[in-house]
């Protein structure tokens, strides 16, 4: 009985030595749009990318599956892409004409030349930070790559809602960003109740921003010729 009652208190005592696991909790809400002081539709509010950063230290996010971001009717798709560091993304031509994507933002620069129908080129995405991505055979394509390096994002639904679950309780910053508005931040405290957030963004950055071809160039006449 002795014995009994020894390793039941050695039992106790490994267990009681053991770290706590990290609790986790779930972020909700709603991102609504407008621009020049008229609300828009809801279902814009799918080009935001909302993302949670805590104050503590986490592990860093592991590479994603290679992702893929076509060229579709001169557009590319989707025109917001959030990834973590190191994932791969493909860049499919589904139209009949040329394209040529690339970016010259800082860390993260490619170039996939000019290509036709086709699976095109991948390129790997190791610098957390804002791709701008463009085409240099068509100035009108624009579209953005969020390399984020915390693991807890997601984009709005067509309602404009969004969830984030997993989260680790404690203090830290919610963040939204949507390349046609300032980002938008807020302090939340994560805990063991879900969290409800309101987010009011303004429209007022052009769709396609101002921006040079991949020579730094401006774009010539009879760039759209293809």
């Amino acid at each position: 009985m002795g014995s009994v009652r020894r390793l039941s208190g050695l039992v106790l005592a490994v267990l009681a030595a053991l770290p706590l696991p990290v609790a986790a909790a779930s972020l909700s809400g709603q991102v609504r749009l407008d621009s020049s002081g008229q609300a828009l539709r809801a279902s814009e509010a799918a080009d935001a990318v909302v993302y949670f950063r805590p104050d503590a230290a986490f592990e860093p996010p592991a590479p994603m599956p290679p992702q893929s971001m076509s060229t579709r009717r001169k557009q590319f798709l989707p025109r917001v892409m959030a990834i973590t560091p190191g994932t791969e993304v493909a860049f499919p031509n589904q139209d009949p004409i040329l394209h040529n994507a690339f970016s010259s933002s800082a860390g993260n620069q490619f170039d996939t030349g000019v290509y036709g129908a086709g699976e095109g080129s991948r390129h790997r995405f190791d610098t957390p930070g804002l791709v701008k991505v463009y085409c240099n055979v068509h100035h009108a394509m624009s579209a953005h790559i969020l390399v984020l390096d915390v693991p807890w994002f997601t984009r709005p639904d067509a309602e404009g809602r969004f969830r984030l679950d997993s989260l680790p309780e404690g203090p830290g910053t919610l963040v939204v960003f949507h390349d046609r508005a300032s980002i938008w931040q807020k302090r939340v405290e994560i805990g063991g109740a879900p969290t409800e957030v309101e987010v009011q963004l303004s429209l007022t950055r052009r769709k396609v921003p101002p921006h040079m071809n991949k020579f730094g160039k401006p774009y010539g006449r009879g760039v759209n010729r293809y």
